[in-house]
């Protein structure tokens, strides 16, 4: 576990920086995107480089413990700790597709319309589930609700008429409220 390693991120002047990181800093960083994550009301930027760098960790840390006394004390400790790193990366990804689910249109909409320079926040496996997700939703709402309907309102492009309904009410793909309060425990505590 003493040993280090490199997290790949791009530097202001476009060339690729190496960043080289212990494990406990790697995970540190993964919790904190992780709570980032979940207090945020919009979808922030994607991390891959850390959950790829951690899922390699994990792979690791697995390969070492088959070599390892199945009776040794140590194995439960780590498959332990390997269990928590998994719960935080999966509740980490997990709380990135809620948000992808929530407000699909608009995270497509900004993803369309983003700059050129501007990095994506979305990591290309979640675009490639967020565009199979409107494609499948608009397909159940076609087959639930318009095809009882008349002609006419069948031409009607669902997602779009969803997206800009404003009301009491939250409907699918509506934008996430950033005036919504947000009280989170602080990360140290100052003294006088």
């Amino acid at each position: 576990m003493t040993e280090e390693l490199e997290l790949t991120g791009q530097a202001s002047d476009g060339g690729g920086d190496e960043v080289v990181l212990t494990p406990a800093e790697l995970i540190g960083r993964l919790e904190q995107a992780r709570m980032n994550e979940k207090f945020a009301p919009e979808l922030l930027e994607s991390k891959p480089e850390i959950v790829e760098c951690v899922m390699e960790q994990l792979d690791h840390m697995e390969e070492n413990l088959k070599r390892v006394k199945k009776e040794d004390l140590k194995v439960s400790i780590h498959r332990m700790e390997m269990e928590r790193i998994r719960y935080v990366l999966s509740s980490y990804l997990r709380c990135r597709l809620v948000k992808i689910e929530k407000f699909f249109p608009r995270v497509l909409e900004k993803e369309r319309t983003r700059p050129e320079g501007e990095p994506s926040r979305l990591s290309p496996e979640e675009f490639a589930f967020a565009k199979e997700y409107m494609i499948h939703t608009e397909a159940y709402l076609r087959n639930v609700a318009l095809k009882h309907m008349p002609p006419n309102p069948q031409k009607v492009d669902l997602l779009r008429t969803v997206h800009s309904l404003r009301g009491p009410t939250r409907l699918v793909g509506d934008s996430p409220n950033p005036e919504h309060t947000i009280c989170c425990p602080p990360k140290l505590t100052l003294t006088p």
